[in-house]
């Protein structure tokens, strides 16, 4: 704000300077300097008394706006009111209002804006000449001048307001998308330290239960060692079941970084497979055929969005199909819900999209309030992945390979890679599979 200041301190004793020097106006200097020098006194005191990463209030910020709003407005008042080009800098605290303040600031300088305006149409110090003459345009063009003010105001307000809102939610999605690409990530890392630490407990917990079993035989004649022995080697066990159930892999197992596309897809709908509704796989090819992929983190939460929001709406199955050739690979999700609104389909993808839910999706869906972010990070990780994503609604017939419902089919996504892009054997990343580590005994 102070620097912008300066700029417009600077541009307007160029003008009051040209104005007379040059064109021989006959300008109210006094009063015209008195109106820069409050600019220049209020940017000195900013300057003396707030230390340089003083962060204003909402308040403080919209005082500074109309104050230059003002000073501009008094200045423009000495100087022909809207006879003056330089009217059109009115727009210019409005607009920076309308990217930075709340929309209740914007409006009430907005509403302040236009009354100065019109205010100028009416009152204001003619621009004379040296010999006297009245620098006037007809009145015509005053009241043009006027009414094209004021729709800008009013357009350019809003418009700024529109592009910093969604300037502000895109910011808002993207981040809460790394939240979650993080959150994926973390646990795919956690996954290879599970499995990792169930390759090197095994055998010292072998080792343990087998020293437990001897000693047990060999205490017969001690009942109260004999039962601690019995305990030791039945928790032992205990362990080795939970390990075992954590996971079989050994730490840098390359196989971690790399699953059929069924198991992939599997894995990513699995937290919505209890949730009341039937989940089919169809994988469209031989199973000994079918593509190994990348376990990307975003492949799996992209996927795993799309299942949710398909489980979420639909009322009572879920079809999740594959399909691969030599150059593509392709998913497609459907359920047997009412379908996205067909409003909002060339919209779907953007964050924070909201719409007024009918009384039947209150009452079946009673405090769900969707937002769009789960598609946006859905669709923002699978394209980063090197996916096409497409969506439509799909109630006139069944998915290939099964019976026609009688609500027909809803939603359907479709998620479209380049073989190469995530194909863990033949792409352009091929995961190396090395050898397995030996277990030491």
């Amino acid at each position: 704000m102070i620097l912008l200041r300066w700029f417009a301190i600077a541009g307007q004793l160029t003008a009051i300077t040209v104005a007379q020097q040059f064109y021989g106006l006959r300008l109210e200097l006094g009063l015209c300097y008195l109106a820069v020098g409050a600019s220049i006194i209020a940017n000195l005191i900013a300057i003396f008394v707030f230390p340089e990463n003083k962060r204003l209030t909402e308040t403080q910020n919209m005082l500074m706006v109309l104050f230059d709003l003002l000073q501009l407005s008094f200045l423009l008042f000495l100087t022909g009111g809207l006879h003056n080009p330089f009217a059109l800098l009115m727009l210019g605290p409005v607009t920076i209002s309308a990217a930075a303040l709340t929309l209740r600031s914007t409006v009430f300088l907005g509403g302040c804006a236009i009354l100065l305006v019109s205010f100028l149409a009416q009152f204001n110090f003619p621009l004379r000449t040296e010999q006297g003459f009245i620098l006037a345009i007809p009145d015509v063009f005053v009241f043009g001048n006027w009414i094209a003010l004021i729709i800008a105001i009013v357009f350019i307000s809003a418009y700024s307001i529109r592009i910093t809102s969604e300037v502000n939610s895109m910011a808002d999605a993207l981040s809460a998308t790394q939240m979650a690409l993080s959150r994926e990530q973390k646990l795919t890392d956690l996954g290879g330290v599970v499995a990792a630490a169930a390759h090197e407990l095994g055998t010292p917990l072998a080792t343990i239960k087998l020293a437990s079993g001897e000693l047990f035989e060999e205490l017969d004649d001690r009942p109260d060692l004999q039962e601690d022995a019995a305990l030791i080697r039945e928790q032992a066990d205990r362990c080795r079941d939970i390990l075992r159930d954590m996971g079989r892999a050994g730490k840098d197992d390359l196989h971690l970084r790399q699953a059929p596309l069924r198991a992939v897809l599997e894995e990513a709908a699995e937290p919505h497979m209890d949730r009341g509704k039937e989940i089919e796989f169809d994988i469209m090819g031989p199973e000994m055929a079918q593509p190994s992929i990348l376990r990307k983190p975003e492949i799996i939460h992209g996927v795993r969005n799309l299942v949710q929001n398909a489980v979420d709406f639909a009322q009572q199955q879920i079809w999740v199909e594959a399909s691969w050739t030599d150059d593509a690979i392709a998913l497609r999700i459907m359920d047997d819900g009412r379908g996205f609104p067909p409003q909002l389909i060339g919209r779907i993808g953007d964050p924070f999209m909201k719409r007024r839910k009918s009384a039947s999706e209150k009452n079946s869906r009673p405090g769900y309030e969707g937002m769009g972010l789960g598609l946006f990070i859905a669709k923002t990780l699978l394209e980063r992945s090197g996916a096409e994503l497409s969506f439509a609604n799909g109630r006139e017939a069944g998915p290939r390979g099964t019976v026609e419902t009688d609500s027909g089919i809803g939603a359907v996504v479709e998620v479209k890679w380049r073989r190469r892009d995530i194909d863990a054997v033949s792409g352009d990343a091929p995961v190396p599979v090395g050898e397995n580590q030996r277990i030491p005994v």
